[in-house]
């Protein structure tokens, strides 16, 4: 297991703030999909397999240097999955309605993404470490 740049992972949650708020202006369940293909591929493959991770390591990386400390793929990507769930459902309320539902869950997300770009707060990650913890304790 190969450790990655956590500001890689702010990198991808600034990006994926973006598409998610246009996703919540727009009103577009196909955008909202593309947005579910990148969590999938995220939550199957590992975050450094995404378009925004080659994005961040062709574009960013070389330009701000190595990070000063590197963290574990497995909440991230963890995080990916919960991402993908919230457009699962979101997707759902876009497409078959209520449309409430599509709000709600891209909503959700894009909160979610945003505590993450914009202070480094990764709900899924926190999740994964809380489960990890109950279940390694019972």
């Amino acid at each position: 297991m190969q450790a990655i740049d956590p500001r890689g992972a702010r990198f991808s949650a600034a990006l994926t703030t973006l598409v998610l708020a246009a996703v919540l202006v727009t009103g577009s369940g196909p955008l909202l999909a593309v947005q579910a293909l990148l969590f999938a591929l995220g939550a199957a493959g590992g975050v450094r397999r995404t378009p925004y991770a080659w994005l961040f390591r062709v574009l960013v990386r070389p330009r701000i240097g190595p990070p000063a400390v590197a963290e574990d793929p497995r909440p991230p990507r963890f995080a990916q999955g919960v991402g993908l769930l919230f457009c699962a459902v979101g997707l759902v309320g876009w497409f078959a309605g209520p449309p409430w539902l599509g709000l709600a869950a891209t909503g959700c997300a894009l909160a979610a993404a945003f505590l993450n770009a914009a202070f480094g707060l990764c709900l899924g990650c926190e999740m994964y470490l809380l489960v990890h913890r109950t279940l390694r304790t019972t």
